[in-house]
Formats: structure tokens, C-alpha cells, sequence
């Protein structure tokens, strides 16, 4: 496996935690903390895209009970 910079884990309450990283190859990391063997890799600008369109509210949906 590439050799992944981690971004500390992004955590909700409990133990619900992500992480994302980056390689020096451009690809981008998203995996649940503790299971970093078993990423979700796709490339920076899919990483990109992806918190932007968060950021733009447009996953609200999910939140909701």
C-alpha cells in the first residue's frame, strides 16, 4: 500500500470515527479509524468534490432521524 499522510480522525460521539489521507501519487483516503488496511481510495479532486458538496448541504439527508 501507498505511504498515506493521515489527518487526525474526524470523530462523532462514541467511537464513530473517520479518517482521510493523501498520498504523494494525488490519490485520496477515506477510511474508519482503527481500519486504515481497508481504505476507500479514490483521487484528490473526488476528495475535493466531495467535501464540497457536503459543505453545500447536499448529504443533509442523511442526518436525518
Amino acid at each position: 500500500m501507498a505511504d498515506i499522510d493521515w489527518e487526525e480522525p474526524y470523530c462523532g460521539e462514541g467511537n464513530n470515527c473517520f479518517r482521510i489521507g493523501t498520498d504523494a501519487d494525488g490519490n485520496a483516503y477515506i477510511a474508519v479509524a482503527g481500519q486504515e488496511d481497508r481504505p476507500l481510495v479514490d483521487t484528490r479532486d473526488a476528495l475535493r468534490t466531495l467535501i464540497q458538496e457536503i459543505k453545500a448541504g447536499r448529504a443533509d439527508h442523511l442526518l436525518k432521524d
